[in-house]
């Protein structure tokens, strides 16, 4: 069967997290947008893994179910330890086979860290440990590495980070198969690294919110089945880890380097002509992700791996609608619009990747439409992120301005 996953999402019970962020709210959003499998996140919190025992029923191959929605028992921690004389924040995720061995993870865990202050607790514990404490419980589980651009929690993050897997996971690289690409980086610019080959690149939208939901996704062909979607992922299988759905990076908050502080934006190359330093206050700069990826990077852009998963970028409708309107997410005229597509299609993936123009003109105004179709092809422009502001987007000014190599607008759809 064919389904969308967001397998990186939070609770009410982390930092900075609408309070909508329960289970009935989460489920009615998965469902507006066409998802058929969510991350639980967060079952390392007392309380919300209490809800999820109680309100989720079992499908007895490591899936629960609630009002329509497929979950998948998951929570993200947060590494912070010192290696080589330096601070390190590494974000990981898990995934859980089933409640029993998230009951054993957690008891490992308290020794390490108070999990009733956050749903993504800070663990004093080298990351490799944690890679070895999650494996001798279950073989079956994964850890996989978060967002590993982002410069501050991150694998490969310039200012707490490290330069390679193995500097990080050490004996225990060979038990890390998945990678998070995070919102600032797309596949294209992981494949720059010839020694991220061998993994599986996914994409989730580590929501805060329910209407965040799907953001970035994997879609997979495969049974409705932990076990089954795991292998997929460790295997690379691309007959059942179909592709991702990615933002456009330059709109993440970390694409390029920059001092939000003096509204100064840099690309790589002017930051290193620069050392590295606003030229406004000669503070140092938050370097960003496409700056790491350079450093980091063995291979030209624009070669494709050959056992790489195809990806595509979308923009999510509400933003689309929001553009076309001149008005703001969340008004009035634009959920009422959002809805109406919704309801008119089924989901927002549907609208997205499967509706045709003629169907669209249909369904919604002209320039909702075209602002769709024109997602699809890339031809947006893009002013990039920095230092935790996102980037700006608008659909409707003109062919794509790239800032780094990435699929042509045309092989995206070919992919479908």
């Amino acid at each position: 069967m064919r389904f969308i996953a967001d397998l990186h999402i939070h609770s009410k019970y982390s930092r900075a997290t609408s309070p909508d962020m329960d289970l009935e709210h989460i489920a009615e959003w998965a469902q507006y947008k066409g998802l058929g499998l969510l991350g639980s996140g967060d079952f390392t919190h007392p309380a919300w893994l209490k809800e999820l025992r109680f309100k989720l029923e079992s499908r007895d191959n490591g899936i629960y179910h609630y009002r329509g929605v497929d979950f998948m028992l998951t929570a993200e921690v947060c590494n912070i330890f010192t290696k080589d004389s330096r601070s390190r924040k590494v974000h990981n995720i898990i995934f859980a086979p089933s409640f029993e061995v998230v009951e054993g993870i957690n008891r490992q865990l308290k020794r390490y860290s108070d999990l009733s202050m956050d749903g993504r607790p800070i663990v004093t514990l080298y990351a490799s440990r944690l890679v070895e404490l999650v494996m001798d419980i279950s073989p079956d589980c994964l850890v996989i590495p978060a967002h590993i651009w982002t410069p501050h929690f991150s694998l490969f993050g310039a200012t707490f980070g490290f330069d390679s897997l193995e500097e990080c996971y050490e004996d225990q690289t060979e038990n890390i198969h998945v990678l998070e690409t995070g919102l600032s980086s797309d596949p294209s610019m992981n494949w720059r690294l010839t020694g991220l080959d061998k993994h599986s690149l996914i994409s989730n939208s580590d929501a805060h919110s329910p209407p965040r939901l799907g953001r970035e996704a994997n879609v997979f062909d495969c049974d409705m089945d932990y076990r089954a979607i795991c292998q997929a992922l460790k295997r690379q299988d691309i007959s059942r880890f179909l592709y991702t759905i990615e933002y456009f990076p330059e709109e993440g908050k970390y694409f390029h380097d920059g001092h939000r502080k003096c509204l100064c934006r840099l690309a790589p190359k002017e930051a290193r002509d620069g050392d590295n330093k606003c030229p406004v206050c000669d503070k140092k700069l938050t370097i960003g992700v496409m700056h790491r990826i350079e450093e980091l990077s063995d291979r030209l852009p624009g070669i494709k791996p050959a056992n790489a998963v195809p990806f595509r970028h979308l923009v999510p409708l509400e933003e689309i609608i929001a553009m076309a309107f001149g008005q703001g997410t969340g008004t009035q005229a634009v959920l009422h619009e959002y809805h109406k597509l919704v309801k008119a299609f089924g989901n927002e993936f549907t609208v997205l990747l499967e509706a045709t123009k003629s169907e669209l003109n249909e369904a919604t105004n002209n320039k909702v439409a075209d602002g769709i179709v024109r997602v699809r092809q890339g031809k947006v422009t893009i002013t990039p992120g920095y230092d935790g502001e996102y980037g700006k987007l608008n659909i409707f000014d003109g062919d794509r301005r790239q800032s780094h190599k990435t699929n042509d607008p045309e092989e995206q759809l070919e992919i479908f």
